[in-house]
């Protein structure tokens, strides 16, 4: 299997993200369904509030490494393109007030 991580740049893009998790554990997230994994990724997030609060860098970092992870896991579930689904919501900025700098007021959600 190509590894993604062996780019250039050493990161990793949403699409090769989401083929790497779908490669990795879709036939067990497929069987557990998007109800059982939302359950795993609540537990991740919770563990990513305790790092924020009181964890050391390293712990945040895998945190959200864990919570990105188990939400890619439930949007192949579903049949959701990750990429798609944020530069169609995101690509031309802010869907709230539509800047590439949001201007929204700080009370509402963009």
């Amino acid at each position: 299997m190509q590894s993604y991580l062996d780019r250039n740049d050493g990161g990793i893009g949403f699409a090769d993200f989401q083929k790497l998790i779908h490669e990795m554990y879709f036939e067990k997230d497929e069987q557990r369904g998007v109800d059982g994994t939302f359950m795993w990724l609540m537990e991740e997030v919770g563990e990513l509030a305790a790092a924020l609060r009181q964890g050391s860098q390293k712990d945040k970092e895998e945190e959200f490494a864990d919570v990105i992870a188990w939400l890619t896991t439930i949007a192949n579930v579903a049949g959701v393109d990750l990429s798609k689904a944020i530069t169609d919501k995101y690509g031309t900025g802010c869907p709230g007030c539509d800047r590439l700098v949001c201007t929204c007021p700080m009370t509402e959600k963009p």
